[in-house]
């Protein structure tokens, strides 16, 4: 070894999770197809609570029945958070099954349909991809641009120079669902192709969070009352 390798010195360092946690996971084709008939099956109008440029957006006729997939989900989520960034989280169970579904709805997109960036309502968000035609897919593989591309959507968190990871972008395949925070901003491309691709979305509250507030503001309540009570008691006395 030579003296001047001798005399570099070994430098150490650490490197830190950023940003939200957004997590990719497949679903089963019995679910795919569960919700594929549900979707098709309903004609409730959900196209004024979106903000979607969408032609056809409908809602679950019963989302209930979901429920026991969704609370799979979710515990698997919340697993994934505490260690994504265990330094602010309690621990994994006590998140457990504590989710309140908001909100269900499918998404038929068609030629020229886009979702502007945008983002949800409540805790957690998700999308479930239910069909990929083929048509789109050779138009993905075909584009030759740096954007998600036709289809794609496209995840946004902060703001910054190229070094920076400020966002993701993905063309999903069938049966991919992604899970993240409901305030993650995100957009869904157009494509040309003459077919319609069909997803689900949807948003959970997390009821846990909401509940341990709660017990601290009925603490805290409890704990002004006695005050005040402690107060009338001593004025009774001294009157």
């Amino acid at each position: 070894m030579s003296e001047e390798k001798k005399k570099q010195i070994r430098l150490e360092y650490q490197m830190f999770r950023w940003g939200p946690l957004l997590m990719k996971t497949k679903i089963t084709e019995e679910q795919r197809l569960k919700f594929l008939s549900e979707a098709e099956a309903s004609t409730l109008d959900f196209k004024p609570k979106l903000a979607g440029i969408i032609k056809k957006e409908v809602g679950f006729r019963d989302s209930k029945i979901f429920l026991p997939f969704f609370n799979q989900m979710f515990d698997m989520y919340a697993d994934a958070q505490f260690k994504w960034s265990p330094e602010v989280n309690t621990k994994p169970q006590d998140f457990k099954q504590q989710y309140t579904l908001d909100s269900l709805w499918a998404n038929f997109q068609g030629p020229g349909d886009f979702n502007p960036p945008h983002d949800h309502g409540g805790a957690l968000s998700w999308v479930i991809y239910l069909t990929i035609p083929e048509a789109l897919k050779e138009e993905q593989a075909a584009y030759k641009g740096r954007s998600a591309g036709p289809g794609g959507i496209t995840f946004i968190y902060g703001e910054g120079p190229r070094t920076y990871i400020t966002h993701h972008s993905h063309f999903p395949e069938e049966g991919d669902m992604f899970i993240f925070p409901a305030g993650l901003k995100h957009w869904v491309f157009p494509f040309k192709s003459d077919c319609t691709r069909v997803s689900v979305s949807g948003n959970v509250s997390d009821s846990i969070k909401f509940k341990h507030l709660n017990n601290h503001f009925e603490k805290q309540k409890k704990g002004e009352n006695d005050e005040q009570s402690n107060s009338e008691e001593s004025n009774q006395k001294t009157v």
